[in-house]
C-alpha cells in the first residue's frame, strides 16, 4: 500500500496582540485584583486586568466556560494551576492524532503548541516528555531549528505491556531544554493494514512525565482524543527579569524594561536553572509569595509537628522556632517520647530548669549540626556509591586494573565541579537533545569538554562499562579522544579531549560567517573522517557503530583535520544479528531507512549517514531545511532526484563548481549515490569509502598539478574503475522508485509534517 502522509501544520505562527495596556512591573497589585479564575487560584506576578500583573503574565479568564477558565495572554493555552515557589505552571496541551483504516487515512488534528510570544515561558524538559501511541507510529515533535521523536511499533497486542512505554505501543523521549513552540508530525506507513483492526489510531502529545501511564486500552478506538478533549498536563518553566540574573537585577532595581522582582524583605533570588532570568522564593522560616510587598509571611512551626519534629515545649519565633523538653524533663524533643524526667537533687528548682535549658539548647545545637553534616555526607557518600556501582564503575576498575597503559581517568564529581566553575553556563559550549557540553580545565591545566548528559538509559549503563573500557582505546588521529568518565552521578558524565575550530556543521552553514572552503579542503576533510569511522568499524578489538554520524559531530581542530566525535548514540557491533534498538535515534536528514524500518544499527547505518555528510561538502546545504518546498526539504532525496535527472551540476556548491573540477565532484557524486542506496547490503563499507575518496582526493592534486603546468585538463582522465560501483548497484539505486519510496514515507513525509511557525 501506498504510504500516506499528513501536512498537518499551518503556515503561519502566532503573531503577537499588541496589548492594550502596558503593565511594567510593580511590587505588588492593587488589592481590588481578582486572584481566582473559577477553580485556579492567579498570584501575582501573574493577574488578569490592568495593573494586575507583571508585564509579560497577563492572563484571560473566559468567564463564558463554566467554571471559568484562565489562559495565558494572547495565547489559545488554558493554565491548570501556579506555583510560585518552584517558578513553574501546568498547562493544558492538545492530545494529536490520526485515525486510518486498512487502505487510507480517515481524520486527524493537529494543534501546535506555541509560547513564543511569551519569553516569561519555556517547555520543561525536566518534567516532561514526548509521548507517542501507536502499533505503527513514526512521531516527530520540534520547530524550525530542533526535531526529535521516537517510533513506536507492534504486529499485536500480545507483546504490549501496561504502564511501560518502551517502544511497544507507546515511546517517549526528552525534548530540548527552553522550547518555547513546538508541534507534533506523523508518518502513516504501509504497517497500518496490518494493525488498523485493533488499532486504529495514532496519538502524540507532550506530557508531564508521571501524569501519564500507558494503557493497552489506549490503542483501541480513539479513546485517547475522547478521554483527553481538553487536553494533557504539561509543566511550563517561568522566571522574571527579562533575561537579567540576580546580580544585575539587584544592582540596577529600577532600571528598564523591568523593575527587581523579588519585593519582600524576606525574599531572595535564584537565577533561573532553564536559562536568563531569575525566579524568586521566601527565605528559610517565611512562606508566601515573595513578588510582593509583605507576601513572605511567618512560618508556624509549632503547628507542624510532624513536618518541623518537636515533640516538646515549641515556640514559635519570627522566621524561627525553638524546641525543648518540657520543665522536670530532658532528652531531645525533636524525637516522640524523647524527653524523659529528670532525677531530684539537691539543687534550686531554678537552676534545674536553667542547667537543662542550656544542656539542652547546647546538645541540640552541636548533635543537630554534627548530625545533619554527618547524614548530608553519608547521605552523599551512599548516593555517589550508588550510582557509581549502577554505572558499572566496580567492573570499569577491574577491567582497568588488567590493562597495562590504560590513560583512561575515572573523575570525581567535585573534579568535574571545580573544572567548569561548577557547570557554570558561561562555559556551555555546545546543547543538543541528550546533554550540554562544557569547556572545563583540570587541575593540570588541560582544557577538556565534559558532556553532561540528561537521562538515563538503562539498557545503555548495562553495557556501559564494557563500552568505556573500548572506547578508551581508540587511538586514531581522526577520532576524538575519551579521556575519562564521572559514574558518581545518576547520568554518567564523559570527558573528552578539547577541540577548538568548532565543528563542520557550522564551518559549512554558518550565518554569520560563511567560509571560503576550496574543493581539496572538503575532499581532506570527507578523507580524513571516512578514514575515522572505518577504524571504528574494523580496527578496534571491537567493532563500534557510530550511530549518529551528521556534520555537527566531525569536529575540527586548529588546523582543521577533522575528529569525529559524540558517541551518545553508539554501540558495539552486537554478536547477535537480530538484537533491535527499542527506540530509533539519530538527526532527521541522516537517519538510514533501513534502520528506520527495522530497528536494526548497523556498520552501514553509518554509511549511509556519512554518505549525507559527503553531500553538505559538495552542495554547502543542510540534510535538512524547514523553509523550502517538500520536494527539497531532504537533501538526500533532492539528489537522488537530480541524479536520475542528470541534473547533479545544479546542486553543487557555486564556490568549487570550476569546470576542471566537475570530472572529480561526479565521481564523488556516484559514491555517494551507493552510500545512499536504501539496502544496506548494497552499501559499500566505509572501508571502501575512504579508499575510494583517497584516491579521488589523490586524483583532483595531479589535476591541479596539470592545470598548474598549463596542460589540458583533458589530459588526465578520471575514470571510476577504482570505485566500488557494480553495475547491478548502481543500476538499482538510479534507475528504481523503490530504493526511495519507503525512506520517504518514514522520514521526509513525517518531517513535512513538523513546521511550527510557518
Amino acid at each position: 500500500m501506498a504510504a500516506l502522509t499528513l501536512r498537518l501544520l499551518p503556515s503561519a505562527v502566532l503573531i503577537a496582540i499588541a496589548l492594550t495596556v502596558a503593565a511594567l512591573a510593580t511590587a505588588a497589585s492593587p488589592p481590588n485584583c481578582d486572584r481566582k479564575c473559577g477553580d485556579v487560584d492567579i498570584p501575582y506576578p501573574f493577574g488578569i486586568g490592568a495593573g494586575c500583573f507583571r508585564d509579560g503574565f497577563d492572563l484571560v479568564c473566559n468567564r463564558s466556560l463554566q467554571p471559568p477558565r484562565p489562559f495565558i495572554g494572547d495565547t489559545s493555552i488554558e493554565l491548570m494551576d501556579v506555583s510560585v515557589a518552584l517558578g513553574r505552571a501546568r498547562a493544558y496541551t492538545h492530545v494529536d492524532w490520526v485515525c486510518y483504516n486498512a487502505t487510507d487515512m480517515l481524520g486527524y488534528e493537529i494543534v501546535p503548541f506555541n509560547l513564543s510570544t511569551r519569553p516569561a515561558f519555556a517547555i520543561s524538559a525536566a518534567e516532561n516528555k514526548f509521548t507517542a501511541v501507536g502499533c505503527a507510529t513514526v512521531a516527530l515533535v520540534g520547530n524550525d531549528d530542533y526535531v526529535t521523536g521516537c517510533v513506536s511499533a507492534c504486529t499485536s497486542e500480545a507483546g504490549v505491556s501496561n504502564d511501560t512505554c518502551d517502544g511497544f505501543g507507546c515511546c517517549q523521549t526528552a525534548i530540548r531544554e527552553g522550547m518555547t513552540a513546538l508541534t507534533t508530525g506523523f508518518s502513516v506507513d504501509y504497517n497500518n493494514s496490518r494493525v488498523w483492526e485493533f488499532n486504529p489510531c495514532s496519538y502524540a502529545f507532550i506530557v508531564e512525565h508521571e501524569w501519564y501511564n500507558f494503557s493497552l486500552a489506549d490503542l483501541g478506538g480513539n479513546r485517547l482524543n475522547q478521554t483527553y478533549k481538553s487536553g494533557v498536563p504539561v509543566v511550563l518553566d517561568w522566571n522574571v527579569g527579562n533575561m537579567t540574573i540576580c546580580e544585575e537585577a539587584r544592582r540596577n532595581p529600577n532600571s528598564p524594561p523591568a523593575s527587581y522582582a523579588c519585593a519582600d524583605k524576606n525574599s531572595e533570588c535564584f537565577n533561573s536553572s532553564t536559562g536568563g532570568g531569575y525566579i524568586c522564593n521566601c527565605t528559610s522560616g517565611y512562606q508566601g509569595n515573595p513578588y510582593e510587598d509583605g507576601g513572605c509571611q511567618d512560618i508556624d512551626e509549632c503547628s507542624r509537628q510532624s513536618e518541623y519534629r518537636c515533640y516538646g515545649s515549641c515556640i514559635n519565633t519570627i522566621g524561627n522556632y525553638t524546641c525543648s523538653c518540657p520543665q522536670g524533663t530532658m532528652g531531645d524533643p525533636t524525637t516522640k517520647d524523647g524527653c524523659h524526667p529528670t532525677t531530684s537533687s539537691t539543687l534550686p528548682q531554678y537552676l534545674k530548669v536553667l542547667i537543662a535549658t542550656m544542656s539542652s539548647i547546647l546538645f541540640l545545637t552541636i548533635s543537630g549540626f554534627s548530625t545533619n553534616l554527618w547524614l548530608k555526607n553519608r547521605n552523599l557518600m551512599k548516593t555517589k556509591q550508588k550510582f557509581f556501582k549502577q554505572n558499572g564503575g566496580v567492573l570499569l576498575q577491574q577491567q582497568m586494573n588488567s590493562y597495562r597503559g590504560v590513560t583512561f581517568k575515572l573523575f570525581t564529581q567535585e573534579e568535574l565541579k571545580k573544572a567548569t566553575d561548577n557547570f557554570s553556563s558561561s562555559r556551555i559550549i555546545g546543547r543538543g537533545g541528550q546533554g550540554i557540553v562544557y569547556e572545563g580545565m583540570l587541575e593540570d591545566n588541560r582544557l577538556v569538554a565534559i558532556k553532561k548528559s540528561k537521562l538515563a538509559d538503562e539498557r545503555q549503563t548495562r553495557e556501559f562499562a564494557k563500552e568505556m573500557l573500548i572506547l578508551s582505546q581508540i587511538n586514531h588521529k581522526n577520532v576524538i579522544k575519551l579521556l575519562g568518565c564521572c559514574l558518581e552521578v545518576e547520568v554518567p558524565m564523559l570527558v573528552y579531549e578539547l577541540v577548538s575550530k568548532g565543528n563542520l556543521f557550522e564551518y559549512l552553514h554558518s550565518k554569520t560567517h560563511r567560509f571560503h572552503i576550496p574543493l581539496d579542503a572538503r575532499l581532506r576533510i570527507a578523507v580524513e573522517s571516512a578514514e575515522a569511522l572505518a577504524y571504528l568499524h574494523s580496527s578496534t578489538s571491537t567493532p563500534i557503530i557510530h550511530g549518529d554520524v551528521k556534520s555537527s559531530n566531525i569536529l575540527l581542530d586548529d588546523e582543521y583535520t577533522a575528529k569525529v566525535s559524540d558517541f551518545g548514540a553508539s554501540k558495539l557491533a552486537p554478536k547477535d544479528a537480530t538484537q533491535l534498538a527499542t527506540f530509533v535515534q539519530g538527526t532527521c536528514g541522516y537517519l538510514d531507512p533501513e534502520y528506520m524500518l527495522t530497528c536494526q544499527l548497523t556498520e552501514k547505518s553509518d554509511v549511509f549517514s556519512f554518505g549525507v555528510v559527503i553531500l553538505e561538502l559538495l552542495t554547502r546545504r543542510k540534510a535538512f531545511e524547514f523553509n523550502v518546498s517538500d520536494e527539497e526539504m531532504l537533501l538526500t532525496a533532492n539528489f537522488i532526484s537530480a541524479m536520475k535527472e542528470n541534473k547533479v551540476d545544479e546542486m553543487v556548491d557555486p564556490e568549487i563548481k570550476k569546470e576542471e573540477d566537475m570530472v572529480v565532484i561526479k565521481e564523488v557524486c556516484k559514491l555517494v549515490v551507493l552510500c545512499l542506496n536504501s539496502n544496506g547490503d548494497e552499501r559499500p563499507t566505509m572501508k571502501e569509502v575512504a579508499e575510494d575518496l583517497g584516491k579521488l582526493s589523490k586524483n583532483k592534486q595531479i589535476l591541479d598539478m596539470q592545470s598548474k603546468h598549463q596542460n589540458p585538463v583533458d589530459d588526465i582522465i578520471v575514470t571510476s574503475d577504482y570505485v566500488h560501483e557494480p553495475p547491478q548497484r548502481m543500476q538499482n539505486v538510479t534507475s528504481s522508485e523503490h530504493s526511495t519510496s519507503r525512506y520517504r514515507s518514514l522520514e521526509v513525509q513525517a518531517v513535512l509534517s513538523i513546521e511550527s511557525g510557518r
